[in-house]
């Protein structure tokens, strides 16, 4: 008899349902649907007919949105309000992929420029990289599957989903609509099961494709042990910095930090966490962070005029206190916040200039932790924020152009907002991190591209010039 994965809500730790995980003989099975799938190309979807799919899967989301956001929410802890935009860009997402594959082409390679290439015609097509093997996080359990399965349907790929053990129903609930909407047999199966099985799957030879969302010691380890010729797209974690200049226009620029740095608890890869602020107006942007942050309520994600729902699970609770407490004991000022709630949820915090050896400063908080620092120098702001191994979205607020640009050159980012949070993101715009950060990159026409790959055609004819 297989084991059982339990659900539990994180607000409340209600059971929300009971779900079978799958043996080896069922991962066995089910890499073999796929692989056959993708061996056989009589058994491909034309692109008109994953267009068709598409778009009536979209129709069925749209009708569907109260109830995927109460899932999402419930599962995932993330505030009804916020889940529900999740929810609107997760159908957008479908839309992007749509129209996205109409753009997946190659080009002409010239010939007849040397002597030696006379006589012949070039050009490049795209085909499906292969099976892709997705896992997923929990923070947005919808919109990372619309990421994950519906870029690798999209690119022609057979694809199996792990979801998040603790946010399993939205993606279930998307795989039904699929299906519903004529996704063929085998093409789009989901798994849950063990770690042990999980790495059985992704160092499997007939996996192409791997597609990780998570942390960044996990992700780096799969990646070890990936077949030979296997690719991959790694989303790990960062920490966000965000450089504030003295001429920063604080009416705007404070409820972009407050929502960057609080949504969703601050469960997320590009929350901001570390705010480099020039001495001159640091102390004040910290208490006004945190007069804000006081004013947020925190409670019930199902609730709809909730803005801070609770942490994953009470062990992160834990550990988030542990590492503000111990930023404290180190020297930093506590703002706000600095206590748990219940056993689910903790206080919004603001902490005054960290040590730079205190975890929160070191570290992904991934938690509702904002951390203020005071610089005099901007290039000891930026070279501070570049001091850490991990490196994703960072940002920078200022009116002068030249600053803007040059913080932008110097950041160590692979995107830089300015004048905007760290956490702005649009589902057609490349997103990733580098070094420690990951590897690959995410956007919804960006992970189609990877999930595809160039096939050269060279004809020779004496007819040709």
């Amino acid at each position: 008899m297989n084991e059982e994965l339990k659900v539990y809500s994180p607000y409340d730790n209600t059971l929300i349902g009971t779900l079978p995980m799958v043996s080896a003989d069922e991962l066995e099975e089910k890499i073999v649907t796929a692989h056959t799938l993708f061996q056989d190309r009589t058994q491909w979807i034309p692109a008109h007919k994953r267009i068709a799919i598409l778009e009536k899967a979209r129709e069925l989301m749209e009708a569907k949105v109260e109830e995927l956001t109460n899932t999402a929410a419930q599962e995932g802890g993330k505030p009804y309000q916020d889940s529900k935009v999740e929810v609107k860009r997760a159908i957008n997402g479908l839309k992007i992929a749509t129209e996205e594959i109409s753009h997946m082409k190659g080009g002409q390679i010239p010939m007849g420029i040397t002597e030696s290439s006379v006589n012949r015609l070039a050009f490049t097509i795209r085909e499906p990289i292969g099976v892709v093997a997705s896992l997923s996080a929990f923070n947005h359990p919808l919109n990372l599957i619309v990421h994950q399965v519906i870029t690798a349907f999209a690119a022609g790929c057979p694809v199996i989903v792990k979801p998040a053990s603790k946010t399993p129903y939205s993606c279930l609930a998307l795989v039904e609509i699929l299906a519903e909407a004529g996704v063929p047999d085998g093409w789009v199966q989901t798994i849950n099961c063990s770690n042990e099985l999980s790495e059985k799957l992704i160092s499997d030879q007939r996996i192409n494709f791997l597609s990780f969302i998570g942390s960044a010691k996990v992700g780096w380890s799969l990646k070890s042990k990936m077949a030979p010729g296997t690719r991959c797209a790694l989303e790990h974690g960062g920490a966000a910095p965000v450089i504030v200049e003295p001429d920063a226009v604080m009416e705007d620029m404070l409820p972009l930090l407050v929502k960057g740095g609080f949504y969703h608890a601050g469960q997320v890869c590009v929350s901001v966490q570390k705010v480099f602020a020039h001495r001159s107006i640091a102390e004040k942007l910290a208490k006004d962070i945190a007069s804000a942050a006081k004013k947020l309520k925190v409670g019930d994600p199902l609730s709809k005029d909730t803005e801070v729902g609770p942490l994953i699970q009470t062990g992160e609770v834990d550990r988030v206190d542990e590492w503000v407490k111990e930023a404290i004991s180190g020297g930093a000022e506590l703002l706000c916040g600095g206590n748990k709630i219940g056993d689910t949820c903790y206080e919004p915090t603001v902490l005054l200039n960290p040590s730079n050896d205190a975890k929160v400063s070191k570290l992904e908080v991934f938690g509702p932790v904002v951390c203020v620092y005071a610089y005099d120098d901007r290039e000891e702001a930026i070279a501070l924020a570049n001091s850490l191994e991990f490196h994703f979205q960072a940002a920078v607020f200022t009116k002068d152009l030249d600053v803007a640009l040059d913080t932008v050159h110097q950041l160590n980012a692979t995107a830089v907002m300015v004048n905007d949070h760290t956490a702005f993101r649009v589902d057609w715009m490349p997103f990733g991190g580098r070094d420690a950060s990951g590897e690959g990159m995410g956007g919804i026409p960006y992970s189609m591209h990877e999930m595809t790959r160039e096939k050269l055609m060279v004809f020779k004819s004496k007819l040709l010039p």
